[in-house]
């Protein structure tokens, strides 16, 4: 009698291990082992550039970025003709806080170049933004268009999980001290496969290239879609970085 029993609770056992291991058990396991895949992958996006400027000769550039989770790293070359090329290569990290963020991060570049920012985004839905940004003040082409050794602040609201708008501006508070470029970006996903960016901004300030500074006062605008893995960025941006210059500059790259 109690061996009958024995018998019957061991097989009661291996039923219940096998419907585990079932078709459905195994549809879970490869699911949670895809998820598991995804998370370690690395997703890399790859961007080239090309700029044409007023009085300048033309230029191109290469950026590879690979994120993982809150780690972001990237490695890319500007050149101009033989008149001036320069590598660099960044590292930032994204630390979740109590209703915000915060995105630290440095790059190196070749010419003795290295700088570094801070910049924290707090609040739900609408958000207060504030950063700095510092560098050793060695020779860099200046590819984020903003000042680099500045402050930063603003505002941001999250109007829908589709759509966010941002106002802040960049002020310069140490190279060209009042320098200053104003954003408003708009940022909105009308579908699961298309993202449309829209970046207005007012460059305000004055250029020191010449023996008596030049007031500078130009608005420009940009343009990025998305579309699944690829996009496609047009910028018109007047007065760039503060110079004489006119910049139009178009980039095409993809997500892998």
């Amino acid at each position: 009698m109690h061996r009958a029993i024995a018998m019957a609770i061991s097989f009661a056992l291996s039923a219940a291990v096998a419907a585990q291991t079932g078709p459905d058990g195994d549809a879970a396991s490869a699911q949670a082992l895809a998820r598991e895949k995804d998370e370690a992958a690395i997703a890399y996006k790859l961007t080239p550039t090309v700029f044409r400027v007023t009085d300048q000769r033309s230029a191109f550039d290469v950026n590879l970025r690979g994120n993982k989770g809150p780690h972001t790293f990237w490695v890319g070359h500007y050149q101009r003709g033989s008149e001036f090329q320069q590598t660099r290569a960044g590292y930032e990290r994204e630390i979740e806080i109590p209703n915000g963020r915060i995105v630290a991060g440095g790059q190196y570049a070749t010419r003795g170049f290295f700088g570094g920012s801070v910049t924290m985004e707090w609040g739900r839905p609408v958000f207060g933004i504030v950063g700095i940004g510092r560098t050793n003040l060695k020779e860099y082409y200046n590819l984020d268009f903003d000042p680099n050794d500045a402050v930063r602040f603003g505002l941001g609201w999250r109007l829908s999980e589709q759509t966010t708008v941002q106002l802040f501006q960049v002020r310069d508070d140490r190279a060209q001290p009042g320098n200053r470029v104003t954003h408003l970006s708009v940022r909105t996903r009308p579908s699961s496969r298309t993202r449309i960016t829209v970046d207005v901004f007012r460059r305000s300030g004055w250029n020191y290239d010449g023996d008596e500074a030049q007031v500078v006062r130009a608005t420009g605008v940009g343009v990025t879609l998305d579309y699944d893995r690829y996009f496609a960025r047009l910028t018109w941006d007047p007065r760039v970085n503060f110079s004489g210059n006119d910049m139009m500059r178009f980039s095409l790259g993809m997500r892998f």
